[in-house]
């Protein structure tokens, strides 16, 4: 086992690895094949590989697939599971024959109960370490939602609470029911709305910690994509502001120049990014379905970084830098509410 550092998330008690897997991008459906096809061959031993070196820390959600994901993930870690520690999500709406309801999520007590002993099911385990509300649902109260989590908290089959992509306030409100281990959010060099909003000084404030998902900038920091016909035609990055018209080649010219400060450290762009988001005291779960990927991002946890690096990096895209949006306009409304 490789002796990657292991942090405190929250103060409930929770240690995982610095730096997370995330496994959106192994299976098919919502989150596959967005960033390329899925091979769970591969997917599977990038997870196995993540473990050799102490990167046991995985991030799924119900509607990934959906549940195509979690039930990959049960395939990967069955007869190990004491040696994972596992992140899911739920709130967006699947019914029984597990159809999504893109317009609807649902954080109604009675579909807590429900969706916790589906994902259980998938994952082929009887608990969740860290269970996470995907959304905000706007119609149900976050006191009801929270409050029927930390009921499965009190009956064994999840062990710490979260939030995803959620507002200061309903970060206070929902602490003050049962305490919250972690808020997930897009946070990267490329995208910092949650520090200009206040919502990184809320966590640090209530001594919760942050789950930074895309700190690699949707793959884009690792300076691959240089013009748009780089994306393959199926790729969802085509169709975010960040990565369209004007806005794309401005982009590109902020990541060239990052890629020139990792190429003086004899690192990749991608590493760099990651260590960055580690040196800010978060936890990134940079996605990947390869071997080779995750051999290199979990390589990034012992990459340290001096103030003066960070300044550098954040001289080149300073806070309040307009990058575009991170979503399309509909998707942007369910974000930090």
């Amino acid at each position: 086992m490789s002796n990657i550092k292991e942090v405190k998330l929250g103060s409930q008690g929770l240690v995982v690895p610095a730096i997370g897997l995330g496994c959106m991008g192994m299976t098919t459906g919502f989150g596959g094949d967005i960033y390329g096809k899925a091979d769970e061959k591969e997917a599977i031993a990038t997870i196995h590989r993540s473990l050799e070196l102490g990167g046991k820390f995985l991030d799924t959600a119900d509607i990934y697939g959906p549940f195509l994901n979690e039930t990959l993930i049960a395939k990967a870690i069955d007869g190990n599971r004491e040696k994972y520690i596992i992140a899911t999500k739920f709130g967006f709406e699947i019914d029984d024959n597990g159809q999504a309801n893109w317009a609807a999520i649902n954080g109604s007590k009675s579909y807590v109960k429900k969706a916790v002993e589906r994902s259980l099911k998938n994952l082929g385990t009887d608990y969740i370490d860290l269970y996470y509300l995907h959304r905000l649902d706007t119609n149900t109260p976050i006191e009801e939602t929270v409050e029927a989590m930390g009921e499965l908290v009190k009956e064994g089959k999840v062990k710490y609470i979260g939030l995803s992509e959620v507002s200061s306030e309903t970060i206070r409100k929902a602490h003050q029911v049962h305490p919250l281990t972690a808020v997930q959010s897009e946070y990267s060099l490329f995208e910092r709305q949650i520090e200009e909003l206040g919502i990184l000084d809320t966590l640090k404030d209530l001594g919760i910690s942050l789950i930074a998902y895309s700190p690699v900038g949707r793959g884009f920091l690792n300076g691959e994509i240089q013009k748009p016909q780089d994306f393959r035609e199926n790729d969802f990055r085509k169709f975010i502001p960040k990565f369209q018209g004007e806005q794309f080649y401005k982009n590109v010219e902020l990541v060239n120049e990052i890629k020139k400060v990792a190429a003086e450290k004899n690192i990749t762009s991608a590493q760099l990014a990651i260590a960055w988001v580690v040196a800010k005291g978060h936890t990134p779960i940079p996605g990947t379905k390869r071997v080779k990927y995750v051999e290199e991002n979990i390589a990034a946890a012992g990459i340290s970084l001096t103030q003066e690096d960070l300044n550098q990096l954040e001289k080149i895209i300073p806070l309040g830098t307009d990058n575009g949006a991170r979503y399309d306009a509909a998707s942007m409304k369910g974000v930090n509410l």
